[in-house]
């Protein structure tokens, strides 16, 4: 598909964690001092972060596969980061795990994200996101963001009862702004998450900010941007 199809989109719909707010960059930077009151320094904390952010990734594809009953995405970063503390062995309590999985409230965006999402509303765009973030844990971190005033419409995975990549969750997603899935284009810097948006109809933007192959030739991305500044330039309208 060419840039020109691309701009025929009704509509942009952003995953928020990775994509809108650095989260890998604002988590260490909170873990970090956390680590040093413990007198912890084995591993830098940004890999305790990686650490913590794949065993998360990990068990929210484990509950989108079994497809039950959704498990909140707080108490699956609870369960996550307290088996990160314990595999790095550091003593920890239920109190102090809570207060690191609250940090999840307080991430600061990329740099070059309210600017360029300015640009695309400016460009008479409606932008949403799609998060697999709890009601409560968007309600806090999205104004902290500062992106608050730029979305039409901000939807958790709560509303499909399943994570992404689950098809249920772009699908319920589409049929909530009442648009066709294909006049819906998805961004996000995964690779994931763009796939599954692609495998349930929508069309889908990659965010390449850390310059890895996408990896998937059956659902590939519509179109590849290595920022939020070179999407809102391939999006402007005449």
């Amino acid at each position: 598909m060419s840039i020109e199809d691309i701009r025929d989109v009704k509509a942009v719909m952003f995953d928020f964690y990775g994509t809108v707010v650095d989260m890998q960059g604002s988590l260490t930077r909170a873990i970090t001092p956390y680590l040093e009151k413990k007198g912890y320094d084995k591993n830098p904390p940004g890999r305790l972060v990686t650490w913590w952010r794949r065993t998360h990734f990990e068990n929210s594809m484990i509950d989108a596969l079994l497809h039950r009953d959704h498990t909140p995405y707080r108490q699956i970063g609870f369960e996550a980061l307290d088996y990160t503390l314990e595999r790095a062995g550091i003593e920890h309590n239920d109190v102090e795990v809570r207060e690191l999985v609250n940090e999840i409230t307080r991430l600061d965006p990329f740099p070059d994200v309210v600017q360029a999402l300015t640009d695309m509303k400016n460009h008479g765009l409606k932008l949403y996101l799609l998060s697999n973030g709890d009601p409560d844990l968007l309600a806090a971190g999205v104004p902290f963001s500062g992106t608050d005033h730029l979305w039409d419409r901000v939807i958790s995975v709560a509303e499909a009862d399943s994570f992404k990549p689950h098809q249920k969750t772009y699908q319920t997603a589409a049929s909530l702004l009442g648009l066709g899935r294909g006049e819906i284009l998805f961004v996000a810097n995964h690779a994931f998450d763009c796939i599954g948006a692609k495998a349930a109809g929508l069309r889908s933007a990659f965010i390449d900010r850390r310059k890895r192959p996408f990896g998937n030739s059956r659902y590939p991305a519509d179109v590849k941007v290595s920022d939020m500044a070179e999407l809102a330039s391939v999006l402007k309208r005449p």
